[in-house]
């Protein structure tokens, strides 16, 4: 079960208008947020993004974003439909905290340029989150893996001019897609169920959205127990479709027995949450998996470290 995900061949950028930007500001910002999210916001700076989930008290996924800092503000790359609910759950937390919320997606885009070629061209390392002040903005090697090329935040009404002149040509929403799911990267809550999942089966451990040596936070001690009780035994993999694409949250079987669900799909490409015993149980027996009458063959992207069903009933 293996994986190769070849990078595109021009340099080429891609708004992505399904996001959108919040701000957190003022002294006790990253206090506040320090104590909300997965991931370690003191680590933020001009330097270095991080990728980040907030949780309820039980563990599950609420929302999952990007953090760049930009001006000495804490910029959020946030799903544009759920900023507001997002917003909404920031200011329950906020109390007396001298926090403020802000709402940037009007004059703030966010912007993906795939390939590793497209780090070079932005003066960016290839460690995920490496990032740099960029046109009024910030540019970043991808938090999550830098295989996947670099983000920017920027202002919304010179961002094609501001990439064109770095040398990005306007490229395919579908060939970013395409891509993403090539190489197994979670979309927010198309592909993560709200209020239900777990952030160590889809995939946040390897992909750095979890600190594991900051101090508390919301729904941390589930999360904690799930790595360290080896409790993993869902997986959210790639999977190439034979067939329809399935719907998302379409039953897949492996013969006849319930295996997992389909999240997103695109171009003969998705996403599927499998159960870890069903996977090894294809791998050894030789059987398919199907869902809505198309076929899909799990693969496995180097990244990402698959404990055995065994191991995770150990």
């Amino acid at each position: 079960m293996g994986i190769e995900a070849g990078q595109m061949a021009a340099k080429t950028y891609v708004e992505l208008n399904e996001r959108g930007v919040l701000a957190v500001s003022g002294p006790d910002a990253r206090t506040f947020l320090q104590g909300l999210i997965s991931n370690d916001v003191l680590r933020v700076s001009p330097a270095r993004a991080i990728y980040a989930a907030l949780l309820t008290a039980q563990g599950r996924y609420l929302h999952d974003f990007f953090i760049a800092e930009i001006g000495g503000v804490l910029a959020l790359d946030c799903e544009a439909a759920r900023r507001d609910d997002l917003i909404k759950r920031l200011k329950m937390y906020k109390l007396r905290s001298n926090v403020t919320l802000g709402d940037w997606t009007g004059r703030m885009a966010v912007a993906a340029m795939p390939g590793a070629d497209a780090l070079a061209a932005l003066g960016l390392g290839r460690e995920p989150g490496a990032a740099r002040d960029f046109s009024g903005g910030s540019a970043f090697a991808d938090p999550r893996l830098a295989a996947m090329g670099a983000r920017a935040i920027l202002p919304r009404d010179t961002l094609g001019a501001t990439l064109g002149g770095a040398g990005f040509d306007p490229g395919r929403h579908a060939d970013y897609e395409t891509l993403r799911l090539t190489f197994g990267m979670p979309d927010g809550s198309r592909d993560l169920v709200v209020d239900k999942s777990l952030l160590l089966e889809n995939g946040f451990d390897e992909l750095n959205g979890v600190d594991w040596k900051k101090g508390c936070y919301v729904g941390q001690e589930l999360t904690a127990r799930t790595k360290y009780r080896g409790l993993v035994r869902k997986r959210l993999l790639p999977v190439r479709i034979e067939g329809p694409a399935p719907a998302p949250g379409a039953i897949v079987n492996l013969g006849s027995d319930e295996a997992g669900e389909m999240r997103s799909a695109a171009d003969g490409m998705g996403l599927a949450l499998l159960r870890l015993e069903m996977v090894d149980k294809a791998a050894a027996e030789g059987g398919a998996f199907n869902a809505d009458g198309a076929r899909l063959v799990p693969l496995k992207p180097e990244w990402i470290r698959l404990q055995t069903a065994e191991a995770a009933k150990s």
